[in-house]
């Protein structure tokens, strides 16, 4: 049987791969994308999971969108990596799927309590926004998430937002610290890990000789995305972040990580959003999340490859 899943994004170039891996993946099933504000703002992402709903060939799946601004603070979004549209390199028309009218918040309260319980995983690929006020509205559903498989954070890394956070973290700590703190299993994918999950150009190259459409976006973002990190890092490419989160849930043993305390930082300027992960295991505090430290880059990219050939 598929695994269900809801997709929580804020597409971003990486997450527009996410999404199509887990559309490519029978494994998978996607009960619907909910859209947060994050990379861009609200309109722009909940139209960016549809134009790549529409990519894969389903315009069937219900897209929702979710919260346009951060539980406590003022919303800070990254078109400096990903472009104004978010989706930049391409020249994409808008999408003909329809928004559906329910709020994001509601459908994945819904989905959660009508569904068996422990059988939905979250997979979070942006700011946790959406899943924490599920969380407080409904905490009823907290018991009944399987698991959350989220990209946020980092321990080695340490950030790149600002010298202590990483973004998706960094642009909600209060949201993150709630749902770290929530008691449902995390699995968590920090920047120590998606750094390692780098394009070049062979890889580019790869997707591109695929000769379709998804193939040649998917290069084409790629191309775009990678500007900024090879100006910033001086790498090789870019760091497919969010792919992580899907390959995780259809190949695991490519990853390898602690199972750890991690607590957000929600009352410090200098700080503000670190993951503070008890790597080490100094602390008497209980663990609460996979904190992951490593990944098989090529099995990952071949994974990646090999699905995305099949839209």
């Amino acid at each position: 049987m598929a695994q269900k899943i809801i997709i929580d994004t804020d597409p971003g170039q990486d997450d527009a791969v996410a999404i199509l891996l887990a559309l490519a993946s029978p494994e998978l099933d996607v009960l619907g994308l909910t859209a947060v504000a994050g990379n861009v703002p609200l309109s722009l992402t909940e139209r960016n999971a549809r134009i790549v709903c529409e990519l894969a060939g389903r315009p069937d799946l219900p897209v929702y969108a979710g919260c346009d601004a951060p539980l406590l603070r003022k919303l800070v979004t990254a078109e400096h990596v990903h472009g104004k549209t978010g989706l930049d390199g391409p020249q994409m028309g808008d999408p003909t799927m329809p928004l559906q009218a329910q709020h994001a918040v509601d459908f994945i309260v819904e989905t959660l309590r009508g569904e068996p319980s422990g059988s939905v995983t979250l997979c979070v690929l942006g700011p946790l926004t959406n899943i924490a006020t599920a969380f407080r509205r409904a905490p009823d559903v907290i018991g009944r998430v399987q698991q959350i498989i989220l990209m946020g954070g980092a321990y080695f890394e340490v950030g790149n937002i600002t010298p202590a956070a990483e973004f998706n973290i960094y642009v909600d700590p209060e949201a993150a610290a709630e749902v770290f703190a929530a008691g449902v299993p995390l699995v968590v994918m920090p920047l120590d890990v998606t750094h390692k999950a780098l394009t070049n150009r062979a890889r580019i190259d790869a997707f591109r000789a695929m000769g379709t459409t998804v193939g040649d976006m998917v290069a084409a973002w790629t191309d775009f995305f990678e500007r900024f990190d090879k100006e910033k890092y001086g790498a090789e490419g870019a760091p497919l972040h969010d792919p992580c989160v899907i390959a995780y849930l259809l190949q695991p043993g490519l990853f390898t990580g602690r199972h750890v305390n991690v607590v957000v930082e929600t009352g410090s300027d200098l700080t503000l959003g670190m993951t503070v992960a008890d790597w080490w295991r100094v602390t008497d505090r209980a663990p609460n999340a996979m904190f992951m430290g490593d990944v098989d880059a090529e099995g990952f990219f071949a994974l990646l490859t090999d699905r995305l050939a099949r839209l």
